[in-house]
């Protein structure tokens, strides 16, 4: 088996070699001089022979040193290719991302042609998941979960903070006279998987006679807002996923009182992906498009 020279000395030798200066070398490789002057020492060693002459205020390469570090030179720069290349390819091609069925068809699919038109050389695989294991699966690049934010080996980044609203068909509103918070307790009102929310808003609002056993139960949000705009019962909706229901006037806000959550969505990916091609140029689209829409939500 062939002996590899320290890779941390070549880089050394190579930095000091094109400044000729162990002072500017360790400039460049945020060291101190003597960890430069250190891993030379330590190159020459292996090589046993001497790369560089040293004088009081001037440093020189030997025949061989110059020799060496031509070829290293070319080498180096060859694996900066390399490196750029396989970065473009990890910066292109598909992502794949996991979101949840009724986050999938309320938020992100609307907003994907803004992504494609700013990143036309990536395209985007959508996995509808319900389930959150914690952990991102082989064939997942980025995922969409709702929870705490607290998930092991994951970074997450929050989305929007998430308010609760009451919202129903405007013909509803009007056919069935409701006009105080007492009077939803009449009504249908319709459930997904949070089906304790419904409780946790009255007891916001001061009432507490409500018993959580009228109206159906959806397994997806996404459905419990349609229902509601079909005029079948009132929904306690995720404030971004009923806007643009709406902005379109096929719902409304029955009271302005939102109940704040301690959950909310967030954008997963593995910790040592953060900052890597496609990856970081996709949490980064999603993350400006959710700090614009907070600003339109405080206005």
């Amino acid at each position: 088996m062939r002996k590899l020279p320290p890779l941390n000395a070549l880089k050394s030798f190579e930095v000091a070699a094109r400044h000729l200066s162990f002072t500017k070398a360790a400039e460049e490789l945020f060291v101190t001089q003597a960890a430069v002057s250190h891993q030379v020492k330590a190159l020459e060693d292996f090589l046993q022979l001497k790369l560089f002459i040293r004088r009081n205020r001037s440093l020189l390469l030997t025949e061989e040193g110059q020799a060496y570090y031509l070829q290293l030179r070319d080498i180096f720069e060859q694996l900066v290719q390399a490196t750029d290349k396989l970065r473009l390819v990890s910066e292109r091609g598909a992502l794949t991302v996991s979101v949840p069925p009724s986050f999938a068809i309320l938020w992100f699919v609307p907003r994907l042609s803004s992504f494609r038109e700013e990143h036309p050389d990536m395209d985007i695989r959508i996995k509808a998941v319900d389930e959150i294991t914690g952990s991102l699966t082989d064939d997942v690049d980025v995922a969409i979960y709702y929870g705490d934010g607290r998930w092991p080996h994951v970074k997450s980044y929050r989305l929007h903070k998430e308010y609760l609203w009451p919202v129903c068909s405007p013909l509803l509103i009007e056919r069935a006279g409701i006009e105080q918070p007492e009077d939803l307790l009449k009504q249908p009102l319709l459930h997904d998987e949070t089906r304790n929310a419904w409780k946790d808003w009255f007891e916001m609002v001061g009432i507490d006679q409500y018993r959580g056993d009228n109206g159906p139960v959806f397994s997806h949000s996404s459905l419990a807002l349609q229902a509601a705009v079909h005029g079948q019962g009132i929904a306690l909706a995720n404030n971004v996923l009923a806007k643009p229901e709406i902005d379109s006037g096929h719902l409304v806000r029955v009271f302005p009182q939102a109940l704040q959550r301690n959950k909310a969505f967030y954008l997963v990916c593995r910790d040592n992906q953060a900052e890597v091609g496609k990856i970081a140029t996709f949490r980064q689209w999603i993350l400006d498009l959710v700090e614009k829409e907070e600003q339109e939500f405080s206005e």
